[in-house]
């Protein structure tokens, strides 16, 4: 049957007869090819244009049955779309759902990587059940969802295998036995030689020899990166050879390099058999360069290697592809005869075929009763106007209809027969309507986890106080909450630089490193991407990390890691895992150009599918961490960089109260004129409105508190319906998370309808601060700035009552 699974087994030339022997190699080399036509076939799907784009393993089949052998239950891999073999050779993917994928067949369970949504060889295991809770990840082979980015993996593999080492070495872990084995598992990591050349290749490397972690890395290389040859890619063109200063010494811990020919594969089979147990037993990070790969189809179905390569180099790639090379030590050690070779070829072939066929016709089928719906239903309409029978024929006459097809009929005759009620056309909306939820379901849901521990789950707790609770720097409400929380979950860890010795640079977690030990609360260096990745890998194994970014600025240079990788995992995995990370940083209002940026519509455009925390004060900061230490959605939070030495009350349950995300609050209400801001910026609004109000000016201020998600109940709306006016004040860029406000108040909650004069927004100059008092003053929005911008809308709408200042 097509989904019938090939897994490989380790061979053990101690025990083995020669017979399991045969077996295990003949099974090896039936994955191989069958791999090998699974490429040749995908391929040619694309090209007749039954698939959108393809990219194989190609050329990879035989190292990748090689490190399979190693990869062992509650193991993890965190890799790029060259894997198909391994994945095959695990059991962690059929062929049949290698191919659905490839049709991005959106039916539940025919792509159970990704529910249609990522494109071809884009694994992923379950980790998480529909409600959220977690499976039990000893008992499978793991894999991390890909991401197409071909060095995106790199961050994220350094959390996979840093979690092996806290489940090992902190004690008071050993109660989650559904996440680790006394932290045996080894995260193996995959990258294409041309990849090594990214900056995060070589900041996951450098992390993972300072970490010392169960990290596997294997490098395919087949000497190019699409059309450019390593020597444009790497120096000395051998990338083993530029990491020769890892190599572990004995009184030195680093790496152990290994190098290897992606064809040989007796030779294959024992190192990755050394390297990983050396990986796992010892704790110590392993590279395996796998050179002399060949890639057979070229990069892609975009285009045909025969352009770029050079007949010479075309020639060898033939003489050494990794399968015709084992087939030929098979022949030679006499593992097998040519015809029993011949047999397993023709076999392979058929089983393959049958499997991409058994999928196209599935996913077709899936569609096939939608298609004849509508033809129906618009075949009804047609009755009463005969011109839509074209539409219905047309549709009809399309063989292999795929569902963007069979709607844009439908919503074709519901525009031409707007002018034409009758029971068809109701039929036909109602049916059209009923459709909204399911084709939702398929391509729009999960953008979140939504699952029974949802940051809309945790229980709303007030902050209380007594006649004890005292006056404190807002850094110590901080220190507060995280020591209590640390207290209550073990499975909190804290990182990033200067966060353990020194507590942070704000003291936020001063003395907590003396107190709950450097497994929990680590420094680290300077490496945003990895900083981002080592949370991620921690979440994903069931850890509750805080990643800490020092400033809102730096942050940039994590972006691609938590745009491509943690904020799409939930909707690119249709909710099958999760990584429940808090990003911790602190931005708004401080000194110069790189430590007073405000990038906030950046954030909001690269990080939908993350929760986006923007507390005015370090209360709110703590109560929403609390709360987020009780869900298990990623969310950034923001702290206020000029708060930490201004004075708050101390609540009495600071680690309990909770924030919930998405409810605005008023802070002061106001009749005249409705501000909306955040963060920093409030405080101004606040000490704007005290003087406006001898103006005979009442200002109503609304904190959104989150901006991911915002203003769920709609207090926006509602204060505009009493003021009918609309200021939103920023310290981002001109039209930008300014932009988004408005779009959120005035369109999704329909507030223009309240206005009787025109929205404004204050932000930032176009520019980033300048250094100093006076920078800030002219380059972001000042109190002045806020009583004049108020002022002058008052005075538009009612001239004689507020006459001009200027």
């Amino acid at each position: 049957m097509p989904n019938e699974k090939l897994m490989t087994n380790t061979i053990d030339a101690s025990e083995l007869s020669f017979n399991d022997f045969k077996s295990i190699v003949i099974n090896d080399y039936k994955i191989a090819f069958e791999s090998r036509q699974a490429s040749v076939l995908g391929r040619r799907e694309v090209l007749t244009g039954k698939a959108k784009f393809g990219i194989f393993g190609d050329g990879k089949e035989v190292p990748q049955v090689a490190m399979a052998k190693a990869f062992k239950n509650g193991d993890w891999r965190s890799g790029y779309y060259r894997d198909q073999t391994f994945a095959f050779a695990t059991g962690i993917s059929t062929i049949k759902e290698f191919f659905a994928q490839l049709y991005a067949n959106p039916t539940d369970g025919a792509d159970p990587f990704s529910g249609g949504r990522q494109m071809n060889c884009h694994f992923a295991t379950k980790s998480i059940n529909e409600d959220g809770s977690w499976n039990d990840l000893t008992q499978i082979k793991n894999c991390s969802s890909d991401i197409s980015p071909t060095g995106g993996q790199m961050a994220r593999l350094v959390g996979l295998a840093y979690a092996s080492k806290l489940f090992r070495q902190n004690k008071e872990l050993d109660y989650l036995k559904h996440f680790s084995v006394n932290g045996n598992e080894v995260a193996f990591g995959t990258i294409g030689n041309a990849s090594t050349s990214e900056g995060v290749f070589f900041e996951a490397i450098n992390a993972a020899g300072v970490l010392q972690i169960p990290m596997a890395i294997s490098i395919w290389d087949d000497a190019y990166g699409i059309s450019v040859p390593a020597k444009y890619q790497t120096t000395k063109e051998d990338i083993s050879e530029v990491l020769k200063g890892f190599q572990r010494e004995p009184d030195q811990p680093g790496y152990e390099i290994y190098k290897v020919k992606g064809w040989d594969y007796p030779a294959l089979c024992e190192v990755y058999e050394k390297a990983i147990n050396v990986c796992r037993d010892e704790h110590v990070p392993v590279l395996i360069h796998v050179t002399e790969l060949t890639q057979p189809q070229g990069h892609s179905t975009s285009g045909s290697h025969e352009r770029y390569k050079s007949k010479d180099r075309l020639a060898w790639e033939t003489e050494h592809d990794c399968i015709l090379k084992m087939r030929a030590w098979m022949l030679d050690s006499a593992v097998a005869t040519e015809e029993e070779i011949a047999e397993i070829e023709k076999e392979a072939k058929i089983f393959v075929r049958n499997a991409q066929k058994e999928a196209w016709n599935e996913f077709l089928d899936s569609i096939k009763p939608e298609q004849k719906q509508v033809i129906d239903l618009i075949g009804g309409v047609a009755k009463h106007q005969p011109e839509l029978a074209r539409i219905a024929a047309n549709l009809a006459s399309t063989a292999d209809a795929q569902r963007r097809e069979v709607f844009t009929a439908i919503r074709k005759a519901i525009r031409l027969s707007a002018s034409f009620n009758s029971p068809e056309r109701d039929e036909l909306l109602t049916w059209y309507k009923q459709q909204a939820k399911f084709n939702h379901d398929r391509y729009n849901s999960k953008l979140h986890t939504d699952g029974k521990e949802s940051p809309d789950m945790i229980a709303v707790v007030n902050a209380a106080y007594d006649e004890q609770s005292k006056m404190v720097d807002g850094r110590e409400v901080l220190n507060a909450c995280f020591n209590e929380n640390f207290a209550r979950d073990p499975r909190l860890v804290a990182f990033g630089e200067d966060l353990g010795n020194i507590g942070d640079v704000n003291q936020g977690f001063a003395g907590l490193q003396a107190k709950y030990g450097e497994l929990r609360i680590t420094d680290t260096g300077i490496r945003e991407m990895t900083i981002m990745g080592q949370g991620i890998g921690l979440a994903m194994r069931g850890l509750k990390p805080i990643a800490e970014i020092q400033y809102l600025d730096y942050l940039i240079f994590a972006l691609n890691v938590l745009s491509d990788d943690l904020a799409s995992l939930s909707y690119r995995t249709k909710g099958i895992q999760k990584a429940p990370v808090i990003v911790r940083t602190r931005g708004h209002r401080l000194e110069g150009i790189w430590h007073s940026g405000s990038p906030i519509s950046m954030i909001l455009g690269a990080l939908r599918g993350m929760h986006l925390c923007v507390p005015r004060n370090m209360t709110q900061a703590a109560g929403m961490y609390n709360t987020l230490f009780r869900a298990d959605e990623p969310a950034v939070v923001i702290e206020c960089l000029n708060g930490y030495r201004l004075k708050e009350k101390l609540p009495i349950n600071v680690g309990d109260f909770t924030v919930p995300l998405g409810k605005a609050e008023v802070l002061e209400e106001g009749t005249d004129i409705t501000v909306v801001s955040y963060g920093s910026s409030l405080r101004i609004v606040q000490e704007a409105a005290e003087e406006l109000s001898l103006l005979g000016i009442s200002v109503e201020i609304i904190d959104p508190q989150t901006l991911l998600p915002f203003d769920t109940t709609q207090v926006c709306v509602n204060s505009l319906a009493k003021t009918n006016k609309l200021l939103v004040v920023d310290e981002d860029v001109p039209g930008g998370a300014s932009a988004y406000i408005l779009q959120k108040v005035l369109e999704e909650q329909k507030g223009y309808f309240h206005l009787d004069g025109q929205p404004k927004t204050l932000s930032a100059k176009a520019h980033r601060p300048p250094f100093g008092s006076d920078g800030d003053y002219f380059s972001k929005p000042s109190v002045d700035d806020v009583i004049e911008t108020i002022y002058q809308m008052m005075h538009d709408a009612n001239p004689t009552k507020y006459p001009a200042f200027f």
